[in-house]
């Protein structure tokens, strides 16, 4: 499978220039306000970049006048830049030695430009392929002119002239012509983020769903049920799930009934063996619990699992279970977790060994505690 293997922003809110390195689980950690969701964000706009919706996702924050890095900028061109690069343990990537990096390159409009103010403008893109002799150009881009590589190797330009907010990422990746864009777009967007389930008495974790089979969890949870109904009824082996929901909630057990047209829940609790409580009735951290139970020991994960701050409206008890899931999921799939939860951290690196980074703040910028230029931080001061 091809995993995630680097990740680099520059000119990104607190981001003024960072590059991580990414194993198949990244634990970050560190206080309020010094910049972890933007790391977790700075990942979400490559897959924005892949899907098509970065102008939105821009837009969505404010805009590029609050996109862009805060502190003080050096004169030039004002850019923000994202980059990821690629590898894998499995068989064919090893043996093929193509390792893709995608880079995309975004600024303001020129002011006699056709498009919104503070609208983010596409300047520049590549797709490249690393073959350990020298990186392949599979996809270039420069303002609207696009070019790519065949599935025979001939570079062809783009018939249609892009706007200034289109990917063509996504568009390229998107028209069948271009294999190795199509595989990358294809890996980018089986990527799930789940943060800030909502718990009130209307989100849509406490919703029946329907009764369709559901391999995984949806990022805002409305297909809880449904994930439930197939690992009860359709995969038969709940063993991780019920160890889980009843370490982290005293000994609850969960309860799923045949589906019928529509997939439901709820929980027996010991105190009242013979009553199930239903989504409505449960507290908001039990409920929240049961959502990241669905998206991390789901019947399929994603190609990566993004957590953003986990721990919210979770009891201190809850963490280890919590830990264990991550775990678990870890052993499956690639797993990236932002917490400021020490407990949380802790509990997750005595069950993986994997120590968590410390996020800072060092002259206004998010950088990692003890990281070298290239990416890497020693195991000394992770």
């Amino acid at each position: 499978m091809m995993r995630l293997t680097s990740l680099s922003a520059t000119g990104y809110r607190s981001l003024q220039s960072i590059r991580l390195d990414i194993r198949q689980l990244a634990l970050f950690i560190g206080e309020n306000g010094v910049g972890k969701s933007n790391l977790y964000r700075a990942m979400q706009m490559i897959k924005a970049a892949a899907d098509g919706s970065l102008s939105y996702e821009i837009a969505r924050e404010g805009g590029m006048q609050s996109a862009l890095w805060t502190g003080k900028r050096k004169s030039g061109p004002v850019r923000m830049i994202f980059s990821a690069s690629f590898g894998g343990d499995d068989e064919d990537i090893r043996q093929s030695g193509l390792s893709p990096s995608y880079s995309i390159e975004v600024g303001l409009r020129p002011p006699a430009a056709a498009g919104f103010a503070f609208e983010p403008q596409i300047k520049e893109e590549t797709l490249t392929i690393d073959s350990g002799r020298r990186p392949l150009e599979m996809m270039g881009r420069k303002g609207p002119a696009v070019f790519a590589r065949d599935d025979s190797g001939r570079r062809i330009e783009h018939p249609v002239r892009l706007l200034d907010s289109e990917t063509a990422f996504s568009a390229l990746g998107n028209a069948g012509r271009y294999p190795e864009i199509g595989d990358l777009r294809a890996t980018i967007l089986g990527w799930r983020f789940y943060h800030g389930f909502r718990t009130d008495r209307d989100s849509p974790i406490r919703q029946p769903a329907l009764a369709i089979t559901a391999p995984m969890l949806d990022e805002d949870g409305r297909n809880l049920a449904a994930v439930f109904a197939t690992l009860v009824h359709i995969r038969e082996d709940t063993e991780d799930l019920d160890h889980c929901i009843a370490a982290a909630l005293g000994g609850a057990v969960l309860d799923v009934p045949v589906p019928e047209e529509t997939a439901t829940f709820g929980l027996r609790l010991p105190e009242f063996p013979q009553r199930v409580f239903r989504p409505e009735e449960l507290s908001d951290g039990q409920i929240r619990l049961l959502a990241l139970a669905g998206a991390l020991l789901s019947y399929r994960l994603p190609r990566l699992i993004a957590l953003n701050e986990p721990e919210t409206s979770l009891h201190p008890s809850m963490l280890p279970a919590l830990a264990e899931m991550i775990a678990n999921a870890a052993e499956r799939t690639q797993v990236w977790v932002v917490t400021h939860s020490r407990i949380l951290a802790d509990e997750i690196t005595a069950r993986t060994g994997t120590r968590a980074l410390t996020v800072i703040r060092d002259n206004g910028a998010t950088t990692i505690k003890g990281m070298r230029i290239s990416g890497s931080v020693e195991d000394d001061d992770a």
